[in-house]
């Protein structure tokens, strides 16, 4: 099933504090990606990704088990579903499968209400 996907930027602006993304403690997946936790209360988390290889990144195929919100801060993702910039707020409904890919300069906000899982 798609997901619902739709632009904020008629309703918002988006500006990125870069000295501040800077001073977030970022967990280095040694590949581009990176990840810092934003908060977690059991299995919720929201996170930010910032992705800084030039190369296309591709996430792992996953499952999100209570479903997954996020909102593109930067750059572009796209996915199975498809593509998504700046502005762009996108929800994968519970059990949702998919293999994002994006390069440098993308920050998106993720909400994970019941984590998520690895799947081959």
């Amino acid at each position: 099933m798609s997901p619902l996907h739709l632009s904020l930027l008629d309703v918002v602006s988006i500006h990125l504090n870069r000295e501040g993304l800077d001073r977030l403690k970022w967990r280095d997946f040694q590949n581009g990606l990176l990840m810092a936790r934003l908060a977690k209360e059991g299995d919720a988390e929201l996170v930010l990704y910032r992705i800084e290889s030039d190369q296309p990144l591709l996430f792992l195929r996953h499952e999100h088990l209570g479903g997954e919100a996020y909102l593109v801060l930067s750059g572009r993702v796209e996915d199975e579903f498809g593509a998504y910039q700046a502005g762009d707020y996108v929800y994968l409904q519970e059990q949702s499968i998919h293999k994002p890919r994006a390069a440098g300069g993308t920050v998106i906000l993720v909400l994970w209400p019941k984590g998520v899982r690895v799947v081959e």
